[in-house]
């Protein structure tokens, strides 16, 4: 097989802050998130879907928590391992697409950003990344503005195909 596909899903509380990192870019927020490394969710979501892929557990497997390595981490890392992994194995990402869960930040204007940098780090191009921002109709822990949420789904082909 010359294609797998992978999902992936992360979520944080919101915490004291006044920013979020979301698809590596420091987007202001009147709020932070509760985390162990800097709480990106796209790039947390990203990672578990390009890791599920190919079947090799999840991002809590690869940078645990209770690992004092990963405090603060920037996610950015996380992203560039999980890429080393597919590469080692003869694999790329094909195309990415990452859906945010919020009522707060705004994510629209910081998506073409998050696109590029996603796309940089990926060795892919930016028309292979989409992001885009959906809220929860004021529902759910999303709605109520306690956290955010966002999902994932990538297409790894062979590398060379």
């Amino acid at each position: 097989m010359n294609v797998r596909i992978g999902q992936g899903y992360d979520v944080h509380a919101f915490g004291e802050g006044d920013h979020v990192m979301l698809g590596g870019i420091r987007v202001p927020h009147d709020r932070g998130v509760l985390a162990h490394s800097d709480g990106d969710v796209v790039l947390h979501a990203l990672c578990d879907a390009m890791l599920g892929a190919l079947a090799l557990g999840d991002i809590g497997a690869h940078f645990p928590p209770s690992d004092p390595r990963w405090k603060g981490a920037e996610s950015r890392t996380f992203l560039r391992r999980c890429d080393g992994l597919l590469r080692e194995r003869g694999w790329r990402v094909g195309n990415a697409d990452v859906t945010v869960v919020c009522e707060q930040p705004k994510v629209g204007p910081h998506a073409p950003a998050m696109r590029a940098l996603i796309a940089v780090e990926l060795g892919v191009g930016v028309d292979d990344i989409s992001v885009k921002a959906t809220t929860s109709e004021r529902l759910g822990f999303t709605g109520r503005a306690e956290g955010i949420a966002a999902l994932a789904v990538c297409l790894l082909v062979r590398d060379g195909s």
